[in-house]
């Protein structure tokens, strides 16, 4: 048995839960910032489902590192790279959901704002990049 496949695993697996958790809080701060807007007969926003979207991306960066970690031939460093750097993706997703969640009340209600919201966003965004693109560098270094 190879413990290493469990990382590899882990890998796409946290960063989807992450990714699943972060927009099902997006998607329903979305949902709930239409249904004001019809309920005051305002324009809806469709611009919302970028923040319902934006916390999906996680997996793709879990499944292109988990990718990699398939052709390491080290179970060890595929178990720990797996876990800790699915973990920090998921955990991105997930708080990008709430930033997000918040962002889609706001833009919902005033209409404004919303690069700086989308700023915010990409800013956690970027902790996902961070260690997806790390971890390729430290396989690749393994």
């Amino acid at each position: 048995m190879n413990i290493g496949l469990i990382g590899v695993a882990a890998c796409l697996g946290l960063a989807a839960l992450g990714s699943t958790l972060g927009a099902g809080a997006a998607g329903m701060s979305a949902i709930g910032a239409w249904k004001k807007c019809f309920i005051q007969n305002k324009p809806v926003p469709f611009i919302l489902v970028a923040f319902a979207g934006a916390p999906l991306t996680q997996t793709i960066y879990g499944f292109i590192l988990m990718n990699t970690l398939v052709g390491l031939n080290n179970p060890i460093a595929q178990l720990c790279i797996g876990v800790f750097a699915g973990l920090a993706m998921g955990a991105s997703a997930l708080y990008q959901g709430k930033c997000s969640a918040c962002a889609s009340d706001a833009y919902g209600e005033t209409g404004q704002g919303f690069g700086n919201y989308i700023l915010v966003v990409g800013l956690i965004e970027t902790v996902a990049l961070f260690v997806m693109v790390f971890s390729l560098g430290l396989v690749g270094n393994l």
